[in-house]
């Protein structure tokens, strides 16, 4: 069945939200998962897979070590941008902006819901940086499980560990439509509001 034409009128924040709802109801695997495009100062680029964690009028967050690679970059370059593809309904949206840090309280609030492994992990991983052997990472793990045996011990959340916030600028939204005649439009961030506009495919 193919969907009906964008609305420009809508809003996006909303549009976001109602075709991550679609995603969450037929995506098989992860549909919170995201592209995320970053660059250095000279504008050398790199892009991984991560998880959103969180979004709202303010933006789009996720995290990671601060000592990694996307975290380096972004403290030099505090720009990105993230692709959010949905094969299993045949959408896509591109969102681009600036980021900035969560607050502490993000960060620890986020921390505390994970699984107590991948809190572990997290403290034992040096993101981004070699690895000699696998097992001194593995061995870093069991250490903490030693350190930290109650399942319903605290475990804090490293200073290295937090989160970033991307600030939409720019959204476009993708649809599939037959013969490759997608439907695409954008949302810029103007004075009072957002000036839309629909693209060619």
């Amino acid at each position: 069945m193919t969907s009906p034409l964008l609305d420009l009128a809508a809003d996006p924040f909303d549009l976001f939200t109602t075709w991550m709802a679609d995603a969450k109801a037929h995506e098989p695997n992860d549909p919170n998962a995201m592209a995320l495009a970053t660059a250095t100062a000279e504008g050398r680029p790199s892009v991984r897979m991560i998880l959103l964690k969180g979004a709202d009028r303010r933006g789009f967050v996720f995290y990671t070590n601060l000592n990694s690679r996307k975290a380096a970059e972004l403290k030099a370059n505090p720009h990105a941008a993230l692709l959010f593809h949905w094969k299993s309904i045949r959408r896509q949206i591109r969102i681009e902006g600036p980021v900035e840090p969560v607050t502490p309280a993000e960060a620890d609030a986020y921390f505390a819901s994970r699984s107590r492994i991948s809190r572990l992990g997290a403290i034992a991983s040096n993101q981004s940086h070699p690895l000699a052997d696998r097992a001194v990472f593995e061995k870093a793990v069991a250490d903490l499980e030693a350190r930290y045996p109650d399942p319903e011990a605290i475990i804090p959340r490293p200073a290295n560990w937090s989160g970033f916030r991307l600030v939409p600028q720019h959204f476009e939204f993708w649809q599939d439509r037959p013969y490759r005649l997608h439907d695409r439009a954008v949302w810029e961030r103007a004075p009072g509001g957002w000036r839309t506009e629909r693209l060619y495919p």
